[in-house]
């Protein structure tokens, strides 16, 4: 059984060799996440242009996530690079200091902080590990009381437990970032902090204009890591073409405990509403530094794929780490023996369905009639993927095939599950479309004389959206 759960990497200095991003893609990469947080517009724009060869030679499609930075809620810098806070100490955050930090106090990055919070608030630094009650706001200055103490280093990250900042999801660095990503036809763009639908609608429009010389959409991801965008999520999946559950700010909001019930919900309302998800941040951490991951690890990558996830994202561990190869492999194969054991739940999941368009009929009826017959494969003759989209939404131990002329929209469906997207010459005789789908099928070992598979396609061919037509036929 091939695996259906895509593999996202995120590129970096371990992993910017031609040779070593060859080998991540024979291992298993199917979408390249390039960092915006680091790193200028030029090298971007050669790191995609590295992705785009890389997959040319390996002969494997790859789609290209842009990563917005978002806001920089962090501290500033310190003297000495860092401090040693301890338990009891007062530390002063200051929007106003604009010399080096030291053991009582630091400026800040974010200027707004001192109208964000209040005595009391709990800010949360260095995801986490150091927690500073705020004692009191005096004009410019946070006055706060170390509650858990700890090594503070420059530009470390700034969380207010239970959410209340204020930051927009999109700064002036990212509107500059859309335009780059749009120069090279991004297939995704990841939004960091979105609160809202307002926020994915307002990237969306940047999107739009900034590719408009290209005739050029990406799809948006709205990372879900803050508090705020919990209660909008729904809203906020409407706006987007998929989520990112970014579990590390959102567990320093919301608490690590609450984030394994907040992924399965994401999770099940992403597919539910016919929208791709990533599961992202710390899936195999210990792999940075160490050669294989640890059972935890293990576990939680083997659960994602269970909850139906799209993909699994590599950060650090495929950008900075010592085993950017072997740390695919190893999240390839915990996917595939994961699948192995899923239970495949398609009647249930058509039980008071209904569907008010033909194609989103005409999808769901060959996910049933495939599974139901023993089909070997499924065939989407499609324009835009959406019918292959809907197709990827029910877990289903057929592969489906989905053939477009669109190079677009192929890379694109490259982050769908179990979707394996394919380039097919645009036909506008049906009948030659079916033979030609077939043939490319058969030459590449995926069907043989006497397999049966199930094809859709629309008529008139070539209109996005006219899926129209389901098909089950056996190779002769």
């Amino acid at each position: 059984m091939p695996r259906a759960t895509k593999i996202v990497a995120t590129l970096g200095p371990a992993s910017s060799t031609p040779e070593v991003l060859d080998a991540m893609l024979r291992a298993g990469v199917d979408v390249v996440r390039l960092n915006f947080s680091h790193g200028k517009a030029q090298d971007h724009i050669d790191r995609a242009q590295l992705v785009r060869e890389a997959a040319a030679r390996v002969g494997k499609v790859v789609a290209i996530m842009a990563d917005l930075q978002g806001p920089k809620i962090r501290v500033g810098k310190f003297a000495e690079g860092k401090v040693m806070l301890e338990p009891g100490q007062a530390f002063i955050l200051d929007a106003s200091r604009t010399e080096p930090g030291d053991i009582h106090g630091v400026g800040l990055d974010y200027k707004e902080l001192p109208r964000d919070v209040r005595a009391g608030d709990i800010l949360l630094l260095n995801d986490g590990l150091i927690v500073l009650t705020v004692d009191a706001v005096q004009g410019e200055a946070v006055h706060t009381v170390v509650k858990l103490g700890g090594e503070l280093s420059n530009n470390k990250g700034i969380n207010k437990q239970g959410g209340g900042l204020t930051a927009p999801a999109l700064t002036a660095k990212d509107m500059e970032d859309i335009k780059t990503a749009a120069s090279f036809q991004c297939d995704y763009i990841a939004v960091s902090f979105p609160k809202n639908s307002t926020d994915m609608e307002m990237a969306r429009q940047l999107c739009n204009v900034a590719g408009e010389q290209w005739k050029h959409r990406p799809a948006l991801i709205a990372k879900i890591e803050r508090t705020e965008a919990i209660p909008n999520l729904e809203a906020i999946l409407k706006a987007s073409d998929g989520i990112m559950v970014a579990r590390g700010d959102l567990a320093v909001e919301v608490g690590n405990a609450a984030v394994p019930a907040l992924q399965k919900r994401m999770i099940k309302l992403a597919r539910q509403m016919d929208k791709v998800v990533i599961t992202a941040t710390q899936m195999m951490e210990s792999m940075i530094v160490h050669p294989v991951p640890t059972r935890a690890e293990v576990s939680d990558v083997a659960n994602a794929v269970l909850d139906g996830t799209d993909a699994v994202m590599l950060s650090a561990e495929t950008a900075a780490g010592k085993y950017p190869v072997e740390t695919v492999e190893q999240m390839a194969n915990i996917a595939l023996e994961a699948e192995r054991a899923e239970e495949v739940s398609l009647d249930a999941d058509f039980t008071n369905q209904t569907f008010a368009r033909i194609d989103q009929s005409i999808a769901m009826g060959a996910l049933f009639t495939a599974y139901h017959l023993g089909c070997k494969a499924i065939i989407a003759l499609t324009e835009s993927g959406s019918t292959a989209l809907w197709m990827s939404r029910h877990k289903i131990h057929v592969p489906i095939f989905a053939l477009t002329a669109r190079p677009i929209s192929q890379r694109k469906m490259a982050l769908y599950r179990n979707v394996r997207p394919l380039l097919i010459p645009s036909y506008s005789d049906r009948d030659e479309a079916l033979q030609k789908a077939e043939a490319l099928l058969v030459e590449r070992g995926v069907l043989r004389p006497g397999d049966t598979y199930a094809i859709t396609c629309g008529e008139p061919m070539g209109h996005p959206g006219g899926t129209n037509m389901l098909k089950v036929c056996e190779v002769r």
